[in-house]
């Protein structure tokens, strides 16, 4: 799992991204499985959010192999009264932004694409440094030999 600072990092972007764009009504980072990381959703339930996008990112993928445009980048759904934009963010993060109806479709991508780049970095960095104890783990130095009260240990002949 990604750690708290990092998360909060997150949340700022998030924050910024909104403040930068008004006619975005949320926005919200999960893992690319559907758990939330952070989110700016007001009036909207984050984790069923988050667990919908992973379901669409799922069928993304398997559209984009099947038809062979490569690896999942973005996906746009429009409804009646706005959009629902997710956008990779790294490795094993996705970006999803609920915009309204009257959203700058170019704007939001733009936006939207550096932001996910920019929640990316965070994440895989974060994940890095998670998992790079984990897959190097130091070494205990040897135990020394125990030594008898007031004798010094053999010495090697110069």
């Amino acid at each position: 799992m990604v750690p708290e600072a990092e998360v909060r990092d997150v949340l700022d972007e998030l924050q910024r991204l909104r403040a930068r764009v008004p006619l975005l009504s949320g926005a919200l980072a999960a893992s690319t499985d559907g758990l939330v990381l952070a989110h700016d959703t007001p009036g909207v339930e984050a984790e069923g959010v988050a667990a919908l996008t992973a379901a669409a990112l799922g069928v993304s993928i398997r559209m984009t192999d099947a038809t062979g445009r490569g690896g999942f980048r973005e996906l746009l759904v429009r409804g009646g009264s706005g959009y629902i934009a997710t956008y990779a963010a790294g490795s094993s993060a996705v970006l999803t932004l609920l915009a309204e109806d009257r959203i700058n479709v170019g704007r939001l991508h733009l936006e939207g694409r550096r932001a996910g780049a920019r929640i990316g970095e965070l994440v895989d960095a974060a994940l890095e440094r998670v998992e790079r104890p984990a897959a190097h783990p130091t070494r205990a130095a040897p135990p020394r030999p125990a030594t008898a009260p007031n004798r010094a240990l053999p010495q090697r002949p110069t």
